[in-house]
């Protein structure tokens, strides 16, 4: 299964007392009985069953999950609830959205334990510890390689081998105005191209014939033709994804691959960090922030990895041998102040949005 796949079917399988799709409104206090803590996430949140049975074990509390469609989607509906949340902890935010979050006082402040653990430079809020970075990784173009193989042709290294005619119609990415990784690879091009290149870059990518779909789930899974998960249909053999995508399309086969069935575009790569954080109003604070410990912990940090595709923020938290072979890190991946981006992100998607979808 895809880190994609992976996350949809691990989240179905998830020993979670009840998921639900979130509602337009916030504010019901679901599962508000005092043993129950309602954590508000993004489509592709999975945990494995021990790893939750442990929680309940140590705290008493169970947890609900709602999920809100693509991170940006979900993080939008946080921001509409202000005050008003639908459940007590919200994961998914990150750094490219952070602070719209911030700034409309979505979370209440609380240091979680373990934070020892979690080195600065993750700590973008660390001074009033309103959200908690639980994991990172890098947003990067994947390639589909057997479909390059088959061709005899070599698939792309960089932003500018997408524009490219070699790769014309080849390339589908999540909407920048409601996907997190459609975000991080438009800030990546704004970080290659500058703010009086990157507009001229997007025009020769739509003219190459990119496509834009509205979330990641929807990118991987039904349009690449890479995705196990989605039995390799899609048509596009160049998605925008995770570095961390490969190891999901060797899990379960045996024997392992040399490679993975995938790879990805070094020089396309931008760094992300999400983050989790109580919901200001939320109803169980206690069990909210009893969430967020466990969040840091060992077993949740070392569990990540294989149910989510992500690399844990824990320093000292060990790696699973499939994930460290077949998700290599691009140890380039841009990375853009969170002022810049909290400052041009409206408008640059704005002008995004012009040039591209409409």
């Amino acid at each position: 299964m895809s880190k994609h796949v992976l996350r949809t079917a691990a989240a179905a399988a998830t020993v979670l007392v009840l998921t639900g799709a979130l509602a337009g409104c916030g504010g019901s206090g679901q599962g508000d009985d005092g043993k129950t803590v309602t954590l508000v996430t993004h489509d592709s949140f999975a945990v494995s069953k021990p790893v939750m049975r442990e929680f309940t074990k140590r705290t008493g509390y169970k947890v609900k999950v709602l999920r809100g469609g693509d991170a940006g989607a979900a993080v939008n509906q946080a921001v509409l609830n202000k005050g008003n949340p639908q459940g007590d902890v919200f994961f998914g935010v990150d750094n490219t959205l952070l602070s719209r979050a911030l700034d409309k006082g979505v979370f209440a402040p609380y240091k979680a334990e373990g934070l020892g653990h979690i080195p600065e430079k993750l700590q973008l809020d660390g001074v009033r510890n309103r959200v908690t970075p639980v994991d990172s990784g890098e947003i990067c173009v994947n390639f589909d390689r057997g479909w390059f193989e088959k061709r005899d042709q070599a698939p792309p290294e960089s932003l500018d081998d997408l524009a490219d005619p070699e790769y014309e119609n080849l390339l589908v990415t999540p909407n920048a105005a409601t996907s997190s990784p459609g975000l991080g690879f438009l800030l990546a091009t704004v970080e290659k191209y500058g703010d009086g290149g990157w507009k001229d870059y997007w025009k020769k990518l739509r003219a190459n014939g990119v496509e834009v779909v509205d979330g990641w789930e929807q990118a991987y899974n039904d349009r690449f033709s890479g995705s196990a998960g989605g039995k390799g249909k899609g048509d596009r053999p160049l998605v925008v994804s995770y570095a961390s995508s490969p190891p999901a399309e060797v899990l379960g086969k045996k024997p392992l691959p040399e490679k993975a069935p995938t790879g990805i575009a070094e020089r396309t790569c931008f760094q992300q960090t999400e983050f989790a954080g109580l919901l200001d109003g939320a109803r169980n604070t206690k069990g909210g922030k009893a969430l967020l410990d466990y969040m840091l912990s060992r077993t949740f940090q070392e569990d990540m990895p294989l149910q989510m595709f992500v690399n844990p923020a824990r320093e000292d938290a060990e790696l699973p041998e499939v994930f460290t072979k077949y998700g290599r890190s691009a140890g380039n991946a841009a990375t853009m102040d969170p002022a810049r981006i909290d400052e041009h992100r409206e408008g640059w998607i704005k002008s995004w949005t012009s040039l591209v979808v409409k």
